[in-house]
């Protein structure tokens, strides 16, 4: 059975997205949201080059699901934590993807919801799934190119009218409703045309 662990973003608890875990649980993944802030940790950056100043915070929630992963494998041995997939939102996303790119022999697939510095891998073992939102972009070298996409099989997905602080259990239920459809597709191993006509037909 696969194991499954999600991100939280920065500003939300890490169990405002239940809507996601429901999903992942119904297709048989074990669900384990993280909370990487602690009360005694610096605030996220917000000035200067962000790569340049979160990346201790990416590296430090990277140790984090390093930790967890090694130590779930031994108290529940019915789940497969060699192959996780990374579901993260925003500053989660971020962390998910560090964390892939710095150990992608761990990771079979990586979700994220409109994640913006740390690039997605460029993996054909990784199967990437990166659902955007239409307020903000990416940073540059971020996303996949349209070769890079079709090179490692990745899906990159924007849905119109979605914004970045929508995608969490807060959010309208026509947004929650369309993710979850490509997040089940993607489970599926639909491929990212199909997932691209899902909520809207």
């Amino acid at each position: 059975m696969p194991g499954g662990l999600a991100q939280r973003r920065y500003g939300v608890a890490h169990t405002e997205y239940r809507f996601v875990a429901e999903v992942l649980n119904r297709a048989g993944y074990l669900v384990v949201a993280i909370g990487h802030e602690l009360a005694q940790d610096p605030p996220l950056s917000v000035q200067g080059n962000l790569f340049e100043t979160r990346r201790e915070n990416w590296q430090r929630g990277a140790v984090t699901l390093e930790f967890v992963q090694q130590a779930l494998q031994t108290q529940l041995p019915g789940f497969d934590f060699s192959r996780l997939t990374l579901v993260g939102h925003s500053n989660g996303g971020d962390i998910s993807a560090w964390f892939a790119n710095a150990h992608p022999e761990l990771v079979s697939a990586l979700i994220t919801l409109d994640h913006r510095r740390v690039p997605l891998p460029r993996n054909k073992n990784i199967r990437v799934l990166s659902i955007r939102a239409s307020d903000f972009p990416a940073d540059e070298g971020v996303l996949l190119s349209e070769s890079e996409k079709a090179r490692f099989d990745a899906c990159v997905l924007t849905i119109a009218g979605a914004k970045h602080n929508e995608l969490t259990d807060q959010g309208p239920l026509w947004l929650k409703e369309h993710i979850a459809q490509v997040v089940s597709g993607s489970l599926r191993n639909l491929n990212c045309v199909q997932l691209q006509s899902l909520g809207t037909q």
